[in-house]
């Protein structure tokens, strides 16, 4: 069988790399003198392992993320009184398995967005799917929505993600037709798919978020029930940023 054949019948099975990096695979066997079992293996590996940086990227590039960062670009030193151990052990993935939630708590500015998006990726490079938006945006697209008659296919946008990231909880406050929205979100997505959120509000403050304290506990109690939590709250990144900003610009003058 011709190099040309193979590469064409690769091409029609759907392995594309296969097809492209024949005669690579082909001289690192012979190098190695591997059989054929070893020959097949190999590739079918470095075909795997294309299909999963194919599909991880197509996968962030669909999650709307804002960006992907990762934990290891996270500055646990900036923030004393956050334990890495629990951060990481979330990177395990093991309340995506479960189909439970992590609530990141902490005013504006201590890298809650970051720890969240770092999960986020970390759970679309092993394979789930994601989504990420902010609260108001969620609010409104939802509302847009049930004012045009399709509330529940926009819905399904925010249900179907093994993992929804939900930011910014709490900057606006919201009216209860606008909260009862976010409750259908939290009440479909309850031990069917994992919630990853963050706010600058104390639980105690949701009544005042969601408009009526009634709703909010619904919400809660919903949300919380398999949950972890991480509170942070140290200084602010972005003001340290800003800070050496600062300091950089006089020292120059």
């Amino acid at each position: 069988m011709t190099s040309t054949r193979i590469r064409t019948t690769a091409a029609k099975l759907g392995l594309p790399h296969l097809a492209e990096a024949l005669n690579q695979y082909v001289q690192r066997a012979d190098e190695a003198k591997m059989g054929y079992l070893d020959f097949i293996d190999l590739v079918l590996s470095e075909e795997l392992a294309v299909r999963d940086d194919r599909r991880f990227r197509n996968g962030l590039r669909l999650s709307k993320l804002p960006h992907h960062k990762t934990l290891e670009d996270y500055d646990f030193s900036f923030q004393p009184d956050l334990d890495p151990r629990k951060v990481k052990d979330l990177a395990t993935l093991s309340f995506v398995e479960d189909k439970a939630n992590v609530a990141l708590l902490g005013p504006p500015g201590v890298g809650k967005t970051h720890i969240a998006v770092a999960l986020a990726v970390a759970a679309c490079r092993a394979g789930y799917s994601i989504y990420f938006t902010g609260l108001d945006d969620m609010v409104r697209h939802l509302k847009a929505a049930e004012d045009q008659g399709r509330l529940i296919s926009k819905l399904t946008s925010y249900l179907r993600p093994s993992v929804l990231v939900v930011d910014e909880v709490g900057y606006q406050p919201l009216e209860r037709a606008e909260a009862n929205l976010v409750f259908q979100v939290i009440s479909k997505r309850y031990e069917k798919g994992s919630i990853i959120l963050t706010s600058n509000k104390t639980f105690g403050e949701w009544g005042q978020v969601f408009g009526d304290e009634v709703l909010a506990t619904a919400i809660l109690d919903r949300l919380l029930h398999h949950c972890e939590v991480v509170s942070i709250n140290g200084n602010s990144y972005r003001l340290k940023n800003r800070l050496q900003a600062i300091e950089r610009d006089t020292d120059v003058a």
